[in-house]
């Protein structure tokens, strides 16, 4: 299964891999060594797109007590921070960082209404940066829930990274686990906590999207 925002791209794809590989098969007939690379370049560029926009079923086990991870990848940050946009006081912030190798889907880490969304133009900034969560291109989307309050996260994109899908509209209600989102080629998600929320992951720790708790309230 694929995820909608890549079904362009795959189709373009694959009529490059065709197109590559015909010609090569045809026009390259007596030079095998030059059309067999060519042919192999063509079925690992079609393979790479593939990889990157598959969005793989996955049932989440709602809980209004679990924040669940928003994305695939690995946690590169957890600590406490001023977060200067929406709350302007302290917060707690873990970020998961997604290689181009990982599922790039969003999904919403807990359900509640949209509260604020906000598209900010920027840099592309590696998305391991720290800078990147403030220079980057970048969205903020404020979820509130009846038991966490409010939580906020951020979608990065990376220095590969050339756009972000965002689905989150003011005062629309969300669900758990759900698509929330997309970001193309390499990326990163912020999520600002209230600072008593209990922490489930460690640094470095690999995580997988719309599945995995990854904080609870205490």
């Amino acid at each position: 299964m694929f995820h909608k925002e890549g079904y362009q791209i795959i189709m373009s794809s694959f009529v490059i891999a065709a197109a590559i590989s015909i010609t090569a098969e045809y026009k390259l007939e007596n030079v095998f060594i030059l059309k067999f690379f060519l042919q192999l370049f063509a079925l690992i560029q079609l393979i790479l797109v593939l990889q990157f926009f598959r969005n793989p079923r996955r049932i989440t086990p709602k809980n209004k007590g679990h924040l669940i991870a928003p994305v695939d990848g690995k946690v590169v940050i957890i600590k406490e921070v001023y977060e200067k946009e929406y709350f302007k006081d302290k917060r707690l912030q873990v970020s998961i960082f997604m290689s181009p190798l990982n599922v790039h889907v969003t999904r919403y880490a807990l359900s509640g209404t949209v509260k604020f969304s906000k598209y900010h133009p920027g840099k592309y900034l590696v998305a391991w940066n720290p800078k990147s969560s403030d220079l980057n291109e970048r969205t903020t989307v404020v979820i509130k829930n009846n038991t966490f309050g409010e939580i906020l996260y951020r979608q990065i994109a990376g220095a590969v990274a050339r756009r972000i899908v965002n689905y989150a509209k003011e005062g629309e209600k969300v669900v758990q686990g759900e698509d929330a989102g997309f970001i193309k080629f390499g990326s990163r998600v912020d999520l600002f906590l209230p600072l008593n929320t209990a922490i489930n992951v460690a640094i470095n720790d690999k995580v997988k999207g719309g599945v995995q708790m990854i904080a609870h309230k205490t």
